[in-house]
């Protein structure tokens, strides 16, 4: 009864610390500023495509070439060829379905109706993808909504073929920023890591439950970074995938990559050790002193992991320090049975810290030491 009293004690100052830990003005400037050059492409990709298509082949209002320039480059690197595809056959058929219901039967609330299913029909039947679907309805709305002007569907669909061409260009010249970006979004989650060790040294040093509620709520808000990772992985992919020029970059955008899995697996290790912290602390266990001093080792270890993958180098160098510290757990002063399990999961988030570096499952345990049974109890 105690147990579950206490667990419940637990949640509740978490879930106010999470109440009161809401994403910061920075925060979001952040996220703003990390989309920077890819809202400059759009809006670059957009003029562009209604400079050619106004003074190279001059259309008159061509409204369809920015539209489908920034459509088909979206907010993500990821399948960019396929949109483009998909857009520009999507416009055709639906601007070539709308064409032909001005030129039969004027434009109305019924004749939109059935043009966005005659659309739509048309683009399932060509055994299209949902964003193919999708644009082939718009297009047709958009032509006899707002621009219904019979006999004109192949400019309308050359514009179309404009934007895209420009998305294209823009697809294949970016930035080497999206393959460092992985990178430094995974300094970014073990630096994270780092932070929350530190702190929970701390609560194990003072028992200070709030602080501890504190810390677990903070480990708990940690899946945004690791979403931002393993976005920023798949767009350095896509990178590789659309552009020409940033091949000599592959291997190292894969490693990062693979360290998308091991990553979370840490991540989750760190939060069971936070919780299981913060449960000592509502307990008020006698932890040795010797685990807080620990825990700042590892969170010093990880610190050089972090330093070493924004610097752009393999994880592997910042190892020694985590295989050191796995092995101070063999001569741990032994305490109760929540010290105990502690220590158990000290020793499992080390193991998950050691395949961040390369190690795999095998191998990071073969590295931590087993823990003798003649250690002296407190």
């Amino acid at each position: 009864m105690s147990t579950a009293w206490g667990d419940h004690r637990i949640d509740a100052l978490m879930d106010r610390a999470w109440r009161r830990g809401r994403i910061s003005v920075r925060e979001r400037v952040e996220r703003v500023r990390g989309k920077a050059w890819h809202i400059g492409q759009c809006a670059a990709a957009a003029a562009l495509a209604w400079f050619l298509a106004t003074t190279v082949f001059h259309h008159s209002a061509p409204v369809f070439a920015p539209i489908v320039a920034v459509v088909c480059l979206g907010t993500t690197y990821a399948q960019r060829l396929r949109r483009v595809a998909e857009i520009t056959v999507g416009v055709a058929v639906g601007l070539l379905v709308a064409d032909l219901f001005l030129m039969l039967v004027g434009t109305g609330a019924w004749q939109i109706g059935v043009i966005v299913l005659c659309a739509m029909s048309a683009a399932l039947l060509l055994d299209a993808g949902g964003l193919l679907v999708t644009q082939a309805a718009v297009q047709s709305i958009f032509v006899v909504a707002f621009v219904a002007t019979p006999g004109d569907a192949v400019t309308r669909w050359f514009d179309a073929v404009i934007g895209g061409s420009v998305a294209l260009l823009a697809a294949a010249v970016v930035p080497a920023a999206p393959l460092r970006r992985p990178r430094t979004q995974a300094a970014v989650v073990v630096r994270t890591i780092a932070t929350l060790l530190r702190d929970a040294a701390q609560c194990t040093r003072d028992g200070d439950v709030n602080r501890a509620a504190r810390v677990l709520a903070r480990a708990r808000a940690t899946d945004a970074p690791l979403r931002e990772l393993k976005a920023a992985a798949d767009e350095g992919l896509a990178v590789l995938a659309s552009s020409p020029f940033q091949r000599r970059d592959r291997e190292k955008v894969r490693s990062v990559a693979d360290l998308v899995e091991p990553l979370d697996r840490a991540m989750r290790s760190t939060r069971v050790l936070c919780r299981r912290v913060a449960v000592n602390a509502d307990r008020q266990i006698d932890v040795p002193p010797s685990y807080a001093r620990l825990l700042d080792d590892l969170a010093d270890a990880v610190d050089i992991v972090a330093r070493v993958l924004g610097e752009n180098a393999a994880a592997a160098q910042g190892r020694g320090g985590i295989i050191e510290v796995g092995r101070a757990t063999a001569r741990l002063e032994r305490g109760s049975l929540s010290v105990d399990v502690l220590l158990v999961q000290i020793r499992s988030l080390i193991v998950d810290l050691l395949q961040v570096t390369g190690m795999d499952y095998e191998e990071a345990v073969a590295v931590v030491p087993s823990i003798p049974e003649h250690l002296p109890r407190t």
